[in-house]
């Protein structure tokens, strides 16, 4: 006795797995698109190089700039959030103290500056964040922290005991 022929006809595809394709497909998108893959390949291929930051930090009220200034340097590192987005925790070559200056003019024309007494009664934090990280060059700057970052861009720092915004003040691509 032989078997009875199967039917063969095609199989339909039902919206479930329509969907479920489709989830398939957008879930290997964002693998191959995420941020982390794409510094990881540019990390492989050389596309990132060494940055250094300069942000400065003006006028921010602090008790003791000095003690906050030690314990930035101590920590090594900093995290950075640019544009309101965290963008991780880099490398803190050295924090340099700024000083404020007076400038007055005098009767004869000449110009005369010192340094601000004020800061000694009202102390606060002036000071030259230098930041070294991991980034690109692009068009429309340095690509850093997955932003494009240019000289006067606001960029917040935190550390354990701090929070302050600065502005970036300078930018070198490639050893320092």
């Amino acid at each position: 006795m032989t078997p009875a022929p199967q039917d063969r006809s095609p199989r339909s595809w039902s919206p479930v797995d329509l969907g479920a394709a489709a989830a398939v497909l957008l879930a290997a998108a964002g693998v191959i698109w995420s941020p982390k893959l794409s510094t990881a390949v540019a990390q492989a291929t050389g596309g990132l190089q060494p940055v250094t930051v300069l942000v400065d930090v003006r006028g921010v009220p602090a008790a003791d700039p000095a003690a906050l200034i030690n314990a930035a340097q101590q920590a090594g590192k900093v995290s950075i959030v640019i544009r309101n987005q965290p963008h991780g925790s880099v490398a803190l070559k050295r924090v340099i103290p700024l000083q404020r200056k007076l400038t007055a003019v005098q009767a004869d024309g000449s110009v005369v500056t010192a340094a601000d007494p004020n800061q000694l009664i009202l102390p606060s934090l002036d000071a030259r964040f230098v930041l070294s990280g991991q980034g690109r060059k692009a068009g429309g700057g340095v690509v850093f922290g997955n932003q494009s970052l240019k000289v006067g861009a606001p960029i917040e720092i935190e550390g354990d005991t701090f929070r302050v915004l600065g502005s970036v003040t300078g930018l070198q691509v490639g050893p320092s």
